[in-house]
């Protein structure tokens, strides 16, 4: 069995009910497979990434392994813009967060399950260059934590990264030590890039937090909100704080 999201911004939860662990969101228009359906829920695999977690069955559509196989083979949409609106065939509206898919995307229509979509707002659709990576990235400036969120209006370390990642077209898994297997290791901050990923660790040597680096040994990522901070050998150094907050890891090239 297949599904798709036909609603902006859906909980992926650890276990069958609303009381647990968000661990992800599903963004409008993805897709997934289904490996276990009940009454009430669903467990899923996105296949953007893998992810596994539990949806609400009133909150996604079943679709054939066709459309499954066809949304898989074709080149990704996404709406570009922090929030905005797209419409059905009965006029009503819905709003579609930013990095929403929008298969079989055509002319400002596209269709979802058989059904037909207006959208008129700006798309991304290109694989863009390292450069643009920190533009997206300045997008999310002052979005508020949110653990397992991956939009705007609340988004984790690793959601961060890997939305800005995917807005510029390019795949990142969805936590910080999934992610710390992608990519080329470099073995000091002088070698990274601006676009480069730095990951931090636990006192059990866990890798527990991702951000993208910037110019000027600085570095984004979401701690409390999604902030710019200062990145050295220790790690990153908080200047509110006036301490350090995460022990660097590793630094690693993916593009």
């Amino acid at each position: 069995m297949y599904g798709i999201c036909n609603l902006s911004i859906v909980p992926l939860r650890k276990e069958p009910t609303d009381q647990s662990e968000m661990v992800s969101q599903v963004l409008f228009g993805e897709f997934f497979t289904i490996l276990e359906k009940d009454k009430n829920w669903s467990k899923i695999k996105l296949a953007f990434d893998d992810c596994e977690g539990f949806v609400d069955n009133k909150q996604f559509q079943e679709i054939e392994y066709a459309e499954y196989q066809n949304l898989q083979e074709a080149k990704p949409v996404y709406s570009g813009e922090i929030i905005d609106f797209i419409s059905n065939s009965a006029r009503e509206f819905f709003t579609i967060p930013l990095g929403a898919n929008l298969p079989n995307y055509n002319n400002e229509s596209f269709i979802l399950n058989k059904e037909n979509y207006q959208f008129e707002g700006a798309i991304l659709d290109q694989v863009a260059s390292k450069e643009e990576i920190l533009q997206k990235a300045y997008v999310y400036l002052n979005t508020p934590y949110l653990w397992g969120g991956k939009t705007p209006f609340g988004i984790d370390c690793s959601g961060f990264t890997q939305m800005v990642y995917k807005l510029c077209g390019y795949k990142l898994l969805r936590n910080a030590n999934e992610q710390a297997t992608q990519g080329e290791v470099l073995s000091f901050i002088e070698e990274s890039e601006p676009g480069d990923l730095a990951f931090f660790d636990n006192e059990e040597g866990e890798i527990i937090h991702v951000g993208i680096i910037l110019n000027n040994y600085t570095i984004i990522h979401a701690h409390g909100k999604v902030r710019i901070d200062t990145l050295d050998h220790s790690g990153i150094f908080n200047a509110d704080l006036q301490k350090h907050t995460h022990k660097l890891r590793v630094i690693k090239k993916i593009i």
